[in-house]
């Protein structure tokens, strides 16, 4: 990584692929060596996990590293760019016909106008529609009232329907019962007595 800062800029990619293959390889043996620890006896794999794990953290701060270096460079290459094209651009006058168009953002405001207006009457309508439709609320609530008084009416007259054609049904039952008994007492006085 020292050498890293101190190269010049033709070697400096070289020696950023140098350290990179070198991460690589280190990350590839720890690989093997965290394959051997399990393999150890088991009073020593512990150790041995907690070194491969230290060397692993160790490695990965190294490319961690590396990774800040390649972002500063290449931030410091594109600010020398930029630095290089500002100073190399020429810069001339303005031209002599200076205007200001402003005959879309008159348009534009117009239009805009035109459809606040146009809101402001859908509102309005909007609002006229609203308070119609209350008022027919309330006549349909009235009209509703009235059928269901007059459905209640019909409702106790069909009531009072119902109960006189039952008592009718039942006081035919009782003069027929009524005839039949007096038919049979008769018969059966006619009987005895002569």
């Amino acid at each position: 990584m020292g050498r890293l800062e101190t190269a010049d800029k033709q070697s400096l990619h070289l020696v950023e692929n140098e350290i990179q293959a070198s991460i690589d390889q280190i990350f590839s043996h720890l690989e093997r060596l965290e394959i051997l620890s399990s393999k150890e006896p088991p009073n020593k794999r512990q150790n041995a996990k907690l070194r491969v794990d230290q060397l692993k953290y160790d490695v990965q701060h190294l490319q961690t590293a590396l990774r800040n270096f390649q972002h500063r460079r290449y931030a410091r290459e594109q600010q020398e760019r930029q630095r290089e094209e500002l100073l190399s651009r020429t810069f001339t006058t303005n031209d002599s016909a200076t205007t200001i168009p402003m005959d879309e953002s008159l348009q534009f405001n117009s239009s805009l106008h035109n459809i606040h207006h146009g809101m402001d009457d859908l509102i309005g309508g909007g609002h006229s529609i609203l308070e119609g439709l209350r008022a027919q609320r309330l006549t349909l609530k009235g009209t509703q009232k009235k059928i269901l008084d007059i459905a209640n009416m019909l409702g106790l007259s069909n009531t009072v329907m119902r109960l006189i054609e039952k008592r009718a049904f039942q006081d035919k039952y009782f003069m027929i019962g009524g005839m039949l008994l007096t038919c049979v007492v008769m018969f059966l006085m006619a009987q005895y007595l002569t």
